[in-house]
């Protein structure tokens, strides 16, 4: 009889849990004072944290150490407050430790049988997101990955929609002899707008840009002339965009939307990816006036909510249509009945990390007011930033600084 083999990572998770925890403290504790760009080169990392694959497995503890000291050189200080690179946000406290919970109580979101607990989380919070972006309450809610995702689904959700109604079922026949889609976007669209045509098989040339002011706002005008110039009883998507990524500037969605909608089988899609978040703050809402007669809505969550990647959110008016063009069957699945909330339902994913967790505790810390505050207050500090570089000799601010976005440029006209 063989001897029992002994398992090298076996050992106190308790103290491993602390330990890393200690860590994680210390991290959050300098983040402030940290640099902001890596310290080692690619393939010093590759050298901290590779060799050949272990024949035996390594101790828990040791493994853990080991990444620490060999990716800690190569963690980018997104986090922190000298970070520019990128709109990355950080983590509220609450958000963070339910983060920790999350991954502790390793639900998988997809179905209410499989954890009705973060179902529950989930429900909660998109009720409190409806209300607090005071978006259309019979909407439904999903939470996915990133903005990325979130484009995907709402326009997912749109193309069921603008077929159906032209006698065509999607998720059914596929797009193989379906009617023709028109695709109508503004000319300075973010580009997970591209990406999400191409993974519904819609396809990047079919895009009819709409031209954009000098801020990258979609011109109504404009738009109404390529909407005549086309088949206007075709099925046709519209993406409008409030926040542009470089400028923060808002399509008019008051006057885009009556436009759209006065086609017969339209649907009008708004990627907001933080400047859905000018709802929750009344002197910034004006911006985005009319938000609520579109049909679908994508935003982040790990921007100004501060939770922690990844996250974000897709919003739907026509629930039924979102849960179509999402749809899973299988006899082995426990569909929820009654008022019970199965997530995958609402995003792409089947087996999923149950997210909800982190976005309900940040919401519940920090309230409406603390969602008003945090917004306001990033948006005003660069109003300021706008206002002071604008004094600066050899800088010049590109942009009407209206959301949290400061365009600069630096040097003479080449040169940025």
């Amino acid at each position: 009889m063989e001897p029992p083999r002994t398992d090298p990572t076996a050992g106190s998770t308790a103290e491993l849990l602390r330990a890393t925890a200690e860590h994680a403290i210390d991290y959050l504790d300098g983040l402030a004072d940290r640099p902001v760009h890596p310290l080692s080169s690619p393939a010093e990392l590759r050298a901290a944290l590779g060799g050949p694959l272990p024949e035996e497995g390594v101790a828990a503890e040791e493994v853990v150490t080991g990444l620490i000291k060999g990716a800690e050189r190569g963690v980018v200080a997104s986090a922190g407050p000298r970070y520019f690179g990128f709109v990355i946000g950080g983590a509220v406290p609450a958000a963070l430790a339910a983060d920790w919970l999350t991954s502790t109580w390793d639900q998988n979101g997809v179905l209410y049988a499989t954890s009705p607990a973060a179902a529950a989380a989930e429900m909660i919070a998109a009720e409190w997101l409806l209300e607090l972006l005071d978006l259309p309450r019979e909407s439904s809610v999903g939470f996915t990955t990133g903005c990325q995702m979130a484009n995907f689904v709402g326009l997912a959700a749109g193309r069921r929609s603008v077929l159906l109604r032209r006698g065509w079922d999607v998720e059914q026949d596929g797009l193989q002899g379906a009617p023709k889609v028109r695709v109508v976007v503004g000319g300075e669209r973010h580009v997970t707008i591209a990406v999400a045509l191409q993974m519904l098989g819609l396809g990047t040339s079919i895009i009819e840009p709409v031209p954009a002011d000098d801020q990258g706002r979609m011109r109504p005008d404009a738009l109404e002339e390529i909407l005549a110039a086309g088949d206007l009883s075709a099925p046709t998507l519209v993406c409008g965009q409030v926040g542009n990524v470089n400028t923060g500037a808002s399509d008019d969605i008051a006057t885009i939307a009556p436009i759209v909608h006065a086609l017969d089988a339209s649907w009008l899609h708004v990627d907001g990816a933080f400047g859905l978040w000018a709802r929750t703050v009344p002197e910034l809402r004006p911006q985005v006036n009319g938000l609520d007669q579109a049909d679908s809505w994508a935003t982040d969550v790990h921007k100004w909510l501060n939770v922690p990647y990844d996250s974000g959110l897709v919003i739907v008016k026509d629930a039924a249509a979102h849960r179509a063009s999402m749809v899973m069957r299988a006899a082995y699945l426990v569909a929820a009945t009654g008022d019970e909330r199965d997530p995958t339902e609402f995003v792409p994913e089947s087996s999923r990390r149950a997210r909800g967790f982190a976005l309900y505790a940040a919401l519940r810390s920090l309230g409406r007011k603390g969602v008003e505050d945090l917004v306001r207050r990033c948006c005003s500090l660069a109003a300021r930033m706008g206002a002071q570089l604008a004094h600066e000799p050899g800088v010049e601010v590109l942009n009407e600084v209206v959301l949290n976005q400061v365009l600069v440029r630096f040097g003479d006209d080449d040169a940025l």
